[in-house]
C-alpha cells in the first residue's frame, strides 16, 4: 500500500496570486529563518524546499563581474542616444545573458542592481559614467526603457528583478559616505525624486538601493522617505537592498546610531529589507537582528515586512514555479546590438566639414586611447573588443593609416646608474586576474606568478602615461603593465589597470637629485633590493625609497607630430581611463584634459591643421573647441566602441547622439560639488545662465533638418504638440527632435527650459515626418512651499521645439488654466523652516532621527532664510520658535520697524533636543519674513499667534 501524496502547500499553486503564496510561504517560517533571509545572501531553508537566494548581479551595461559577457556602451552613452527603443533592446539582452549565464553558475543572479537614476548634476562626480542625464525626464524615460528590458515582457514571470540605485541626491565620491546633501524642497521634488518617481510609476522596477550619503543631516539607509514616497508609487512590493557595507556606516563611520541593534532596526523600520555587509558572511546581520528583538528595538512584525517584499520579488521571477528562460548569450544578435549601440552613442559636437573622411583619405590615428577598448568598474569581461585604430584599419587599410600612441617612452635609472629591467614572463597567456568573474572583484589580489624586475645596465624601455595630477602608469614593451600585489614587488603583470584599489598608478615626485618613484595603492616608494624591484615596507620613510632619474628616450608629442604630418586629417583620440582620475571613489577635480594629453593634441595640431578630437570618456571635458575644425564625444563603447567610431568618422553612419548633460567651458562655470540645489545655484541646463562650451541635447549630423508647422492646443487634461521633421540633406540620418517648455510669467524662479518630450527619427533624404507629443499638464506644474504641493501655476508657457535646449527651431505659446498663487497661511500653520523660498549660508538638516528637517546655519555660523508672501491675516502679536543647540534667530517681517530676537538660555542637551522660544512680534497682511541665524542652532519651526 503506497503513503498518500502530501498535498501541495499554497505556495506552490501558480494558480494563486502572488499575495496569496507569499502569506501562505510566511506561515510557515520560523522567527530564524526570516531572520536570516534579512542578509544579502539568504540561506536555503531546505525542510521547505526554499533555495537559497542572492540579491544582487551588476548589470549596469552588460552582466558584470560574473566573466564575459556583452558589453554594451556605459550607461552615459546610452543615455546619450536618447533612444528608448534601442535601450530597451540593451535591457532585454542584458536580461536573456543573466538568464543564460545563470543557467551554467548558479553564482549569477537575477536580481539585477541596475539601471543608476542618479542625476548627473555635477559633471566632476567620479561616477557621471553610470548615469543618463541631467535631465530627470530624459533619465527616467531611458532607465524606464532599460528597467522594462531587463524585466521582459511574459506577463506573469520577470526574467530579471531590476532595483535602481542610488536613493537620493547622490552626486559626490569626496567623503561619500559622511556627507549630507542639502535639498530643499522644490529640489528634491522637481529634479531629485522625478526620476525615481516615473521610473518606478512606469512599472518594471522592483526595488531600489538607498545611497551612501546623508539627505538633510539623516543617512539615506534610515531615509523616511523610503516610506513617505517610493512605497506610494506603486502597489507591487519594492525590495530595498542596501548599499555594500552602508549598514555597518551607520556606526561606523557615520556615528548616526551609537550601536549596530539600533542602526540595523532604525534601517529595517525605515524600510530597508537586504542587508549588504561583510560579503558572504551572514552571521553579523543576524546576531544584530537579534539582538535588536532582543531589545525591543524590533518586532517580530517588522521582520515579516521586509521578508514579505523578498518573497515577493522571488515569487515574480518564477522560482516557486519552476519557470526559466534559457536565454541567450553573445548571440549574432547581441553583437550587431553592441554596435548599433556604440553607433548611436556617437555625438558630434562640431563639424567645420573635415567629416565625413574622404574615401580615399589618408589618416593619422594618434592618441593614449587610440588602440584601446577601456572597461569600467561595471563591466563584464570582454568576448570580442574593437580600438579605433582597429576600427580605421578595417575601413580604411592599414596602408593607409598610420598611427601613433603619444607615450612618453622612458628609463628609470638608479642611483647606482643601472636600469630598471623587466624580465621576459614565460607564461604571459594567463588570464587576467578575475576574468572568470567574482562576486567581489575587490578581493581579486594580482599575479605573483610573474617576475619581479629587476636592474641591468641598460634595463628595459617604458611607455609612460600621465593621467592628470601627476598619477602615472608604467607599461612594458610586451604591453603589460607595472603593478604591485601582495607580496609588495613589482611586476610587468596587468593587462590594464583596475581593481577597487588601482595597483597599476604610481607618481614620480622630486626627491633630492632625483624622483621618488611611488606607488600609490600602497602609498609607499619603491625601492631596489637583491631579490627584486619591491615598494618599502610598510611604516617606512621616504628615505627607504629608490632616487630615479627619469631619462626620456621620446616624447609623445615628437611621435604624433610626425604621424600628422604626412596625413590627409589626423584623429587624435583623448579621454580618460575609467579607473583612474574619476572612478568610484574618487571625484574628478578639473574638466580640463590631461597635460599630456593637451601636449599630443597642441602637437597634432601644430603639424596639420586637419586634426579632429574624438572625445572617449566617461565625462564631459572643457576643450578649446574653437581651434579644432571637428569634435566628437562617445561613452567608453563596450565592445564595438571602436568599429562604431571608425564607421561614424567615414560616413557609413550619420552621427545622432546628443548630449545629456551639459558641457561648460570652465571649472568657473561649476558651483561646489556639494552643492545640490540646482534652483539656488542655477546647475545644469534648467538653471544655468552662462554659455555652455556645448549644451545639454546638443549633437550634429551630416545631414540638415528643417522644423515647420508648429502647433498646440489643450484639450482633456493635456497640451497636444505637434510639428514636421524634414531631412533636407543628402544621407539618410536620425535627428532627435525635442520639445521644451517655459514658464513666461512665474511667480517663483523657474527653469530657462525644461525637456517635456523627444523622438529619435530615422528619415531619407527628402523624407518629412509628423512628430507629434501629448504632454499632460501635470508636466508644467512645480513644488508650491508655501502649500506643500504641487501647483500648475496659470499663464501663458513657451512651448519651444527644436534640436538641442539651445538650437530651437519653432515656438508657440500655450495659455493654461491653474491654481493662482496664494500667500502662506502663516497665521494658522506657522512655517517650516525648510520651506524657504531663498536662503544664503544655510542647510537643512535633520530634526529628528526619524523623520522631519530643520535648518541650521552651515559650519555653526550665519545664515539668512526669506519666506514670500506671508500672510498674518488681521494681525500677529508673538512668534515662536522651536530650536535646539545653541545661537540666535532673528525674525523681522519686511515694513516692520523691529525684530524679534531669540536665543536659548543655554544650548539645549543635544541636537535633537527642542525647546520653545517666544517673543513679542507685531505683523498683519500679507509681507515677506527674513529669519537669520547665528551659531550652531537648528530651527525647526515658526509659529505666530496674537
Amino acid at each position: 500500500m503506497t503513503a498518500p501524496t502530501p498535498p501541495t502547500p499554497p505556495f506552490r499553486d501558480p494558480h494563486l496570486p502572488f499575495g496569496k503564496r507569499v502569506d501562505d510561504l510566511m506561515s510557515r517560517l520560523t522567527l530564524d529563518e526570516k531572520t536570516a533571509f534579512l542578509h544579502q545572501f539568504a540561506p536555503a531553508v531546505e525542510r521547505l524546499g526554499i533555495a537559497a537566494f542572492r540579491t544582487g548581479q551588476e548589470a549596469l551595461h552588460g552582466v558584470a563581474w560574473m566573466g564575459p559577457a556583452t558589453v554594451f556602451p556605459q550607461a552615459v552613452g546610452l543615455g546619450a542616444t536618447w533612444n528608448e527603443d534601442l535601450v530597451r533592446r540593451v535591457g532585454e539582452a542584458v536580461s536573456q545573458e543573466v538568464r543564460a549565464m545563470r543557467a551554467r553558475d548558479e553564482r549569477v543572479g537575477l536580481n539585477v542592481w541596475s539601471p543608476t537614476v542618479n542625476l548627473l548634476r555635477h559633471p566632476l562626480w567620479g561616477r557621471n559614467e553610470e548615469g543618463y542625464s541631467e535631465d530627470p525626464r530624459l533619465t527616467s524615460a531611458i532607465a524606464t526603457a532599460y528597467t522594462r528590458g531587463l524585466r521582459g515582457d511574459h506577463p506573469a514571470y520577470w526574467r530579471t528583478a531590476p532595483v535602481l540605485k542610488h536613493w537620493l541626491a547622490h552626486n559626490n565620491e569626496t567623503d561619500r559616505d559622511t556627507a549630507s546633501s542639502s535639498v530643499r524642497p522644490r529640489v528634491l521634488n522637481e529634479y531629485d525624486l522625478r526620476a525615481f518617481r516615473e521610473t518606478v510609476e512606469a512599472g518594471a522596477v522592483a526595488g531600489v538601493m538607498p545611497a551612501y550619503n546623508l539627505v538633510n543631516g539623516r543617512p539615506n539607509h534610515v531615509s523616511p522617505y523610503l516610506r513617505e514616497h517610493l512605497r506610494t508609487w506603486t502597489e507591487e512590493e519594492l525590495l530595498v537592498c542596501s548599499d555594500a557595507g552602508a549598514p555597518s556606516n551607520l556606526v561606523d563611520s557615520e556615528h548616526y546610531f551609537d550601536t549596530h541593534e539600533e542602526a540595523t532596526a532604525a534601517a529595517l523600520r525605515a524600510g530597508v529589507d537586504s542587508f549588504t555587509d561583510h560579503g558572504t558572511d551572514s552571521s553579523k546581520i543576524v546576531a544584530r537582528v537579534r539582538g535588536a528583538l532582543e531589545q525591543g528595538l524590533l518586532t517580530e512584525a517588522d521582520l515579516d515586512a521586509a521578508v514579505r517584499r523578498q518573497l515577493s520579488v522571488r515569487f515574480r521571477l518564477g522560482e516557486f514555479d519552476g519557470y526559466d528562460e534559457p536565454g541567450a548569450f553573445d548571440t549574432p544578435e547581441h553583437r550587431a546590438l553592441a554596435l548599433e549601440a556604440a553607433e548611436q552613442a556617437v555625438v558630434l559636437l562640431k563639424n567645420d566639414g573635415v567629416l565625413p573622411l574622404a574615401p580615399d583619405a589618408r589618416v593619422a590615428v594618434v592618441g593614449l586611447l587610440a588602440d584601446e577598448c577601456k572597461l569600467d568598474w561595471y563591466s563584464g569581461t570582454l568576448l570580442h573588443r574593437s580600438t579605433p585604430l582597429e576600427g580605421l584599419y578595417e575601413r580604411f587599410g592599414t596602408d593607409r593609416v598610420d598611427f601613433a600612441e603619444g607615450v612618453d617612452r622612458v628609463r628609470l635609472k638608479t642611483a647606482a646608474g643601472t636600469f630598471l629591467h623587466v624580465l621576459p614572463a614565460e607564461d604571459s597567456p594567463g588570464d587576467a586576474p578575475g576574468a572568470e568573474g567574482a562576486l567581489d572583484p575587490a578581493l581579486i589580489a594580482g599575479r605573483t606568478d610573474l617576475p619581479p624586475l629587476t636592474t641591468d645596465a641598460t634595463g628595459s624601455e617604458l611607455a609612460l602615461v600621465d593621467w592628470g595630477e601627476g598619477v602615472l602608469t608604467l607599461r612594458a614593451d610586451d604591453g603589460r603593465y607595472l603593478s604591485v600585489a601582495e607580496d609588495g614587488y613589482v611586476r610587468a603583470s596587468a593587462d590594464q589597470p583596475g581593481g577597487w584599489v588601482v595597483q597599476e598608478t604610481f607618481r614620480l615626485e622630486p626627491h633630492g637629485n632625483g624622483h621618488l618613484l611611488r606607488h600609490l595603492g600602497t602609498g609607499r616608494p619603491v625601492r631596489v633590493a637583491a631579490d627584486g624591484v619591491k615598494v618599502a615596507a610598510e611604516g617606512s620613510d621616504d628615505t627607504a625609497g629608490e632616487v630615479f632619474e627619469l631619462v626620456v628616450a621620446e616624447r609623445g608629442e615628437d611621435a604624433v607630430a610626425r604621424a600628422a604630418a604626412g596625413a590627409d586629417v589626423v584623429v587624435v583620440v583623448a579621454g580618460n581611463d575609467p579607473h583612474i582620475n574619476g572612478r568610484e571613489t574618487e571625484d574628478r577635480t578639473t574638466l580640463r584634459l590631461p597635460d599630456h594629453q593637451e601636449r599630443l593634441l597642441r602637437a597634432a595640431r601644430a603639424a596639420n591643421p586637419r586634426t579632429v578630437l574624438a572625445l572617449v570618456s566617461a565625462y564631459p571635458y572643457a576643450v578649446d573647441a574653437e581651434a579644432l575644425p571637428a569634435v566628437l564625444w562617445t561613452a567608453h563603447g563596450g565592445q564595438a566602441g571602436g568599429t562604431a567610431l571608425a564607421r561614424v568618422l567615414a560616413g557609413d553612419v550619420s552621427p545622432a547622439g546628443r548630449l545629456p548633460q551639459t558641457w561648460y567651458a570652465d571649472d568657473a562655470d561649476l558651483p561646489p560639488l556639494l552643492d545640490y540645489d540646482v534652483i539656488g545655484a542655477r546647475q545644469t541646463y534648467l538653471y544655468f545662465e552662462g554659455t555652455p562650451l556645448f549644451p545639454f541635447g546638443h549633437g550634429l549630423s551630416y545631414a540638415s533638418f528643417a522644423y515647420a508647422g508648429l502647433s498646440a492646443r489643450v484639450a482633456d487634461g493635456s497640451v497636444h504638440v505637434s510639428f514636421t521633421v524634414t531631412n533636407t540633406g543628402g544621407v539618410t540620418a536620425d535627428e532627435v527632435a525635442q520639445l521644451y517648455a517655459r514658464a513666461e510669467e512665474p511667480s517663483v524662479p523657474r527653469p530657462r527650459r525644461e525637456l517635456l518630450a523627444h523622438r529619435r527619427l530615422t528619415l531619407a533624404p527628402g523624407e518629412r515626418a509628423e512628430v507629434s507629443f501629448q504632454v499632460p499638464l501635470s508636466a508644467f506644474a512645480f513644488w508650491d512651499v508655501a502649500h506643500g504641493r504641487w501647483r500648475l501655476e496659470p499663464g501663458p508657457y513657451a512651448l519651444l521645439a527644436g534640436a538641442s535646449s539651445e538650437d530651437v527651431r519653432l515656438s508657440a505659446t500655450v495659455v493654461l488654466d491653474g491654481e493662482p498663487a496664494a500667500p502662506r497661511p502663516v497665521h494658522e500653520r506657522g512655517l517650516a523652516a525648510a520651506d524657504f523660498d531663498e536662503q544664503s549660508g544655510t542647510e537643512i538638516v535633520d530634526r529628528t532621527k526619524v523623520a522631519g528637517d530643520a535648518v541650521t546655519p552651515a559650519a555653526g555660523g550665519s545664515g539668512e532664510l526669506l519666506y514670500r508672501s506671508c500672510d498674518f491675516g488681521t494681525g500677529v502679536t508673538e512668534v515662536t520658535v522651536a530650536v535646539a543647540g545653541e545661537g540666535t534667530v532673528e525674525i523681522e517681517v519686511a515694513w516692520s520697524p523691529s525684530a524679534a530676537v531669540l536665543s536659548p538660555k543655554a544650548p539645549t542637551r543635544g541636537p535633537y533636543d527642542y525647546v520653545e522660544l517666544g517673543a513679542a512680534l507685531t505683523a498683519e497682511g500679507v509681507h515677506d519674513l527674513t529669519v537669520r541665524l547665528r551659531g550652531s542652532l537648528r530651527l525647526a519651526h515658526v509659529g505666530f499667534s496674537g
